[in-house]
């Protein structure tokens, strides 16, 4: 039996990179699937390539309005949500001296506030027993070099997993969260840099990874879905690192 079956599974992100992996890997698992996305090329992209019982829609999860219109589709739609994977977020680089306001609020609103409300306001669609995952990273644990804003939003989320784990105890509701290491995905293109800027950035931190390579979206599905699935009903609170072994050594 596949191991989402009659699950309703809600990804934000979920229209590229390690959501959409996850989306496919989901609904190959049984589970009906709703994603949330900005750019709706690809949103109409993910909704091929995801495959049945797949509702898409177009919003910011920093825009409270997007998120309410959002969660009404699903509602009507599917009725409940039993899994939750609040990964959208986008990366952005700035030393210390050279943080802009934008910069700042940009993070802050996506990687933190977008998190905070898209697992609020879904809370009322979550029957006693769902599973919450949250997308942090490496980040948070590492002092790399011009990511302290990053870095910052996403140890936030960490946080977060503990003390919503606490919050919803009463519910049993499950509160995990995945770290992803360095993970081939279209992040690196949307944070401004050149393919020469990649590709050196590549070549700068593949040393530093056991493993000796950038991990793959298919990989972070494969967490996700451990930690959606009944294989974790004894986990709660945890952060899952998968990083080729990056943050452990």
């Amino acid at each position: 039996m596949a191991k989402l079956e009659g699950k309703v599974a809600v990804i934000t992100g979920g229209n590229s990179g390690m959501g959409l992996e996850t989306a496919k890997r989901f609904a190959k698992e049984g589970a009906r699937v709703a994603i949330l996305g900005r750019d709706p090329s690809t949103l109409d992209k993910a909704v091929a390539e995801i495959g049945h019982d797949v509702l898409a829609v177009k919003g910011d999860v920093s825009n409270l309005s997007d998120l309410d219109a959002f969660y009404a589709r699903v509602k009507s739609a599917f009725g409940k949500i039993d899994i939750l994977f609040a990964n959208a977020g986008v990366g952005g680089m700035a030393p210390l001296g050279a943080i802009t306001e934008e910069h700042f609020d940009r993070l802050i609103g996506i990687n933190l506030k977008g998190v905070v409300f898209t697992v609020q306001k879904a809370l009322p669609l979550m029957p006693d027993g769902s599973s919450i995952i949250l997308n942090s990273s490496i980040a948070a644990r590492k002092g790399m070099e011009a990511f302290s804003i990053y870095s910052a939003t996403k140890a936030a989320v960490r946080s977060l997993a503990r003390g919503w784990t606490t919050d919803l105890r009463a519910r049993r509701i499950r509160v995990n969260s995945i770290s992803p290491g360095p993970i081939q995905t279209p992040i690196f293109g949307k944070m401004g840099l050149t393919e020469e800027q990649i590709a050196g950035f590549g070549q700068a931190i593949t040393p530093q990874i056991p493993q000796g390579r950038f991990g793959g979206g298919d990989e972070i599905a494969g967490a996700a879905l451990f930690l959606a699935s009944d294989d974790s009903s004894y986990v709660s609170g945890i952060d899952l690192c998968v990083d080729g072994g990056m943050a452990q050594i």
